[in-house]
């Protein structure tokens, strides 16, 4: 998991600044409905891995290698037909970390399409109020803010030459709702814990988490409108609401970037944040316990083991996840064989070449060869991802709680992994 703060933010398309779009439409005509969007693929019917590993070279292998500390390890190994080729308390929960975000993101590609983005919208009521709305584009910056700040201005109604009361509603979710409720205090505190909201500047972290958001967006609006001429400004807070309703117009819209790179966000750099805000955008919902449980219910469908699983949030974050390697394993081949399996499997990072990978297995037949998802809090260490070899991929799980050395440990398991002699049967 990445503590530090987000790397540059990636660029995001925007739109003309003083353009309006023409004609304007109704809200029923922007709001894009669930079923307008492309059906969910069908889940593959893959096998749920059988119980009993079918190389036991490389089983006897995987269990010297863990030793004395195979109690804190969980570590499954498959191959593309969902064969089990080892396995070491493969089915015992654990705290996966941010391996966590290997099931938000392929939830959130299945349930979305790989061509979503996240919208930040600027509405006009029927009353001549103005109202931002959001849904956690990770990516929202002051740039967007200045243009919507200068088409407030320009669309909140005047008298002459002389500009009337602008007033601007920023549609939020409440306090309680900004953190998972499992996530420390500490966390809070840091760039990796910033709090989750729909208006998020630069992901409401800096160096650190910024503790007030909704305040700094408040002061930072209030200040550019002033800045833009801007006399008579006041904006307000609301809750935010599932859908615009028929009578709101549309006035702007800044759109994320696309699905490739939120995913890549979550995967490749571990952002907790774009991991979070897929979870909520891709149940349809931003209330975390009904979006937990509408993902736990999309894991149940793609015939996944279940046993001992259960979902807290987005990021793996919150020390009440539980997962085990083999769902892990599983859903890695079952996202294999999606029709997004290129999209899911570029998001990941590479050992030795990007992400939170970089500058892991350098030098060693790992390098290039692993694409895959770290995970790291307190006592926690997890990879999962894919290997490559002369024999086709392998889908590896590796979940430590307490290991001595992790990094070692998974270092020489992919290596065994890798040589297919273990597992192909005797000439």
């Amino acid at each position: 998991m990445v503590t530090s703060p987000r790397p540059v933010l990636l660029a995001t398309l925007a739109t003309a600044l003083i353009a309006l779009p023409a004609p304007l439409l109704r809200a029923q005509e922007m709001a894009v409905p669930m079923a307008s969007l492309p059906p969910a693929p069908p889940p593959i019917g893959l096998p749920q891995l059988q119980g009993v590993a079918s190389c036991p070279s490389l089983q006897q292998r995987l269990v010297a290698t863990v030793g004395g500390e195979a109690p804190v390890w969980s570590v499954t190994v498959a191959d593309g037909s969902g064969r089990l080729l080892a396995d070491i308390n493969g089915q015992q929960p654990r705290l996966p970390a941010s391996n966590q975000k290997l099931i938000s993101t392929a939830y959130a590609l299945d349930r979305l399409g790989p061509d979503f983005r996240l919208r930040t919208q600027l509405w006009r009521l029927p009353d001549g109020t103005l109202r931002l709305t959001g849904n956690g584009d990770p990516d929202l910056g002051m740039p967007q803010m200045q243009r919507f700040a200068k088409l407030a201005l320009g669309s909140g109604g005047s008298s002459g030459t002389v500009p009337s009361l602008v007033r601007l509603q920023l549609a939020e979710e409440p306090l309680p709702n900004w953190w998972p409720k499992g996530w420390h205090l500490e966390d809070r505190a840091e760039a990796y814990g910033a709090p989750i909201t729909r208006l998020a500047l630069t992901s409401n972290a800096i160096e650190a988490a910024i503790p007030n958001p909704i305040g700094r967006l408040q002061r930072l609006l209030q200040q550019e409108m002033a800045r833009q001429g801007g006399k008579g400004v006041q904006i307000s807070l609301v809750a935010a609401q599932p859908q615009a309703s028929d009578d709101m117009v549309l006035l702007h819209e800044e759109l994320s970037a696309p699905m490739h790179d939120l995913l890549s966000l979550a995967n490749t750099e571990s952002h907790n944040f774009t991991s979070e805000v897929l979870l909520r955008s891709a149940s349809g919902t931003w209330n975390l316990a009904s979006a937990r449980q509408l993902e736990m219910q999309w894991l149940n469908q793609q015939g996944l083991p279940m046993a001992g699983v259960s979902v807290a949030d987005g990021s793996g974050l919150d020390r009440a996840n539980r997962v085990t390697s083999r769902l892990l394993s599983a859903l890695l081949v079952r996202m294999a064989q999606h029709p997004y399996a290129a999209n899911y499997q570029a998001s990941m990072a590479i050992a030795g070449r990007r992400g939170t990978l970089k500058h892991l297995f350098i030098g060693t037949r790992i390098e290039g060869n692993f694409r895959g998802k770290t995970g790291t809090i307190s006592g926690v260490r997890s990879i999962s991802g894919i290997l490559d070899t002369v024999d086709g991929p392998r889908y590896v799980s590796m979940i430590s709680n307490g290991a001595s050395v992790p990094n070692t440990t998974i270092g020489r398991i992919l290596l065994q992994v890798q040589d297919v002699s273990l597992c192909r049967p005797p000439v």
